[in-house]
């Protein structure tokens, strides 16, 4: 199947994650564990956030799959339902459906235009997860990778997704700011690094996380032969955290939210259009 028609179809993800064994993809040391997943709604044929579930490495750098869970899936929903007229899935009382789902849930996965993975600095990916995410792709799917810091959560999420996307066929580039994702819908003019509401509060305003380490942000794409983006990774700034807690504080909310739904939308509507 094609971008194109995932796009068409608007699809979204049906079936409930399977209980067995989903204990190893435990957030460590978060606010989230599996027992507190939502189950995933049911089809109702409109967009829906399709967030990733997976395992951490022993040796990598990240929170976990569930930061910024549920409330940055509920938020951009809601943004893209406000902003852009692309039918959204809801429960009818107001509330966005979203879901979370694995890299070898095939058939759940190809219902989603898009995908999101939050800290991959830490990921883990086995034989099938990296076969599951390379065919999803393959087939005109969409992945972002948002919220990592500092080099070696780079290289680490670099040596996990080439597992699924060898560099001899897939190139990684960084995305020029004149680019149509910048300015598909909202013209983004800089990539913002928006930190985390606890460090940008708990550092009197600092806004990279691992200082000289992260300091300048970037907006990287991973492509097909032919150009396509498959995968779009905004390292060293973490949009997440915008969405989630634009209702935490009015001073976050001036500064960040802005500029991060902007780049937000944009991703989102590009994902189904390119």
């Amino acid at each position: 199947m094609r971008r194109a028609q995932i796009v068409i179809v608007l699809l979204v993800c049906i079936t409930v994650i399977a209980s067995a064994g989903a204990a190893q993809f435990q957030r460590r040391g978060g606010r989230f564990g599996y027992g507190q997943i939502r189950p995933n709604p049911s089809y109702d044929g409109a967009w829906m956030f399709c967030r990733i579930m997976f395992r951490n490495a022993s040796n990598g750098d990240g929170g976990g799959w569930a930061v910024d869970y549920p409330q940055a899936d509920q938020n951009l929903s809601f943004r893209l339902s406000e902003l852009t007229r692309t039918p959204v899935s809801n429960d009818g009382a107001g509330n966005f459906n979203h879901a979370v789902l694995q890299l070898t849930d095939a058939a759940t996965l190809s219902h989603c235009p898009f995908i999101m993975m939050t800290e991959p600095g830490g990921t883990y990916f086995d034989e099938a997860e990296a076969i599951g995410l390379r065919t999803y792709l393959q087939k005109g799917g969409f992945l972002w990778a948002d919220d990592f810091w500092g080099e070696y959560a780079w290289e680490h999420w670099v040596n996990e997704i080439r597992k699924a996307l060898p560099s001899g066929e897939y190139p990684l580039i960084d995305v020029p700011l004149d680019h149509t994702l910048f300015h598909l819908l909202y013209d983004v003019r800089e990539i913002p690094q928006i930190p985390s509401i606890g460090f940008w509060y708990g550092s009197g305003g600092g806004t990279s996380e691992r200082g000289r380490d992260s300091a300048v942000p970037h907006v990287r794409a991973i492509t097909d032969r032919d150009g396509h983006f498959l995968v779009v990774m905004t390292h060293n700034t973490d949009f997440g955290d915008a969405f989630e807690r634009e209702g935490e504080s009015r001073e976050y909310f001036e500064r960040f939210a802005g500029p991060g739904y902007a780049f937000g939308i944009n991703t989102l509507l590009y994902a189904m259009t390119h």
